[in-house]
């Protein structure tokens, strides 16, 4: 990997020209990860024509030297302060800095400690364009977050009854992640049951589940720093019609998003075939988000699969594909997999079964 990491630090510099910049300070913990390799949660990066620095302290001397490929400085204060003093002793004038990243009090601080000469420029999306388009190996770590996933969500369902709570449903799958190789969730674990399903970003409570519910499932784990994303719904019991009804109309929407998915195609393109579907089933006012998001580094990347969306798919971008109905004092239904964009079409990467299981 350290070969791959600094060709992506060699295209960030290679574009500090057009640019108009001297240098150019990375701060995000994901973007960081993606130039360097590093995973602890203290570092910087700084991109200049010819080098690239990186700067963590003390804690992380040793494990910079197993894991970052560049050469490092120990900072014993702030890093900010450190890299303003290493663009100083360069005379570099025009720094940029991620904006997104960067609190007031680190801005101000880089320029106390800069020349007076120097500029900061504020950066936006810059490394973020960069690594919507997943490389081979990222791919690969992102199918096997999928698959971690999918085998600790199989291991947790095996545990659903009547009378489980929420919130330990919620711990299991966890648990199981950590059993199949994650390194966490990548995001908290949602299990919604009954009326609260309806509620797309729902919280595990001490709730219990019981008999004629919908349970709704949203689960993620981030396994080698690459996340996964699945949804998945349970019924405790024998379904009615509306539920059945409600199931098809999103099983139909996603089926329809996943196959428009393909090179060149725009996200809002993507979005719109999922809602057409459910539009047709009356079901279009109760799709209250987007269609999906990209996935990585972190669990909510560049592209949004949404309606004003007019990013064009690329092959190498991974994507979620998650369309849904909520219907307050009914409950809610959402079927999402992870998806990878290839030249031909799409991977669909998540193996478990979209039928909706019955407890």
């Amino acid at each position: 990997m350290n070969s791959e990491f600094a060709a992506r630090r060699q295209a960030v510099a290679a574009e500090l020209e057009s640019r108009k910049l001297d240098a150019m300070v990375v701060t995000s913990a994901a973007n960081v990860r993606y130039l360097t390799g590093f995973t602890g949660s203290n570092g910087a990066l700084l991109v200049l024509p010819d080098e690239a620095l990186f700067f963590t302290d003390p804690r992380y001397a040793i494990q910079a030297t197993h894991e970052v490929s560049c050469r490092s400085v120990v900072a014993k204060g702030p890093l900010l302060n450190a890299i303003a003093a290493a663009v100083a002793r360069r005379r570099l004038l025009r720094l940029g800095f991620e904006r997104a990243q960067v609190s007031y009090e680190g801005f101000e601080s880089l320029r106390k400690h800069l020349p007076a000469a120097a500029g900061l420029e504020p950066v936006a999306g810059w490394i973020e364009s960069l690594r919507m388009v997943k490389s081979e190996s990222e791919m690969q770590l992102i199918r096997r977050s999928v698959a971690a996933n999918s085998k600790a969500f199989e291991r947790a369902v095996r545990r659903v009854r009547p009378g489980i709570r929420e919130r330990d449903l919620a711990a299991e799958i966890e648990y199981q992640m950590r059993r199949h190789g994650a390194e966490r969730p990548s995001f908290e674990t949602i299990v919604a049951a009954g009326e609260r399903s309806a509620l797309p970003h729902a919280s595990p409570t001490s709730a219990s589940l019981q008999a004629g519910q919908l349970v709704l499932v949203d689960m993620g784990t981030f396994q080698d720093g690459y996340a996964s994303d699945m949804t998945r719904m349970l019924f405790l019991g024998t379904p009615g019609a509306k539920v059945r009804q409600l199931y098809k109309a999103v099983l139909e929407a996603q089926l329809a998003a996943i196959d428009a998915v393909r090179p060149g195609v725009t996200s809002a393109h993507v979005d719109r075939e999922a809602r057409a579907v459910l539009r047709g089933h009356k079901l279009d006012k109760a799709f209250v988000h987007s269609t999906g998001h990209g996935l990585g580094l972190e669990i909510h990347e560049a592209p949004r699969i949404g309606k004003k969306d007019k990013t064009r798919l690329a092959a190498g971008m991974a994507i979620t594909i998650e369309p849904g109905v909520y219907l307050k004092g009914f409950g809610g239904i959402r079927i999402e997999d992870t998806v990878l964009v290839t030249a031909t079409g799409c991977e669909v990467t998540t193996p478990t079964s979209k039928d909706l299981r019955t407890i």
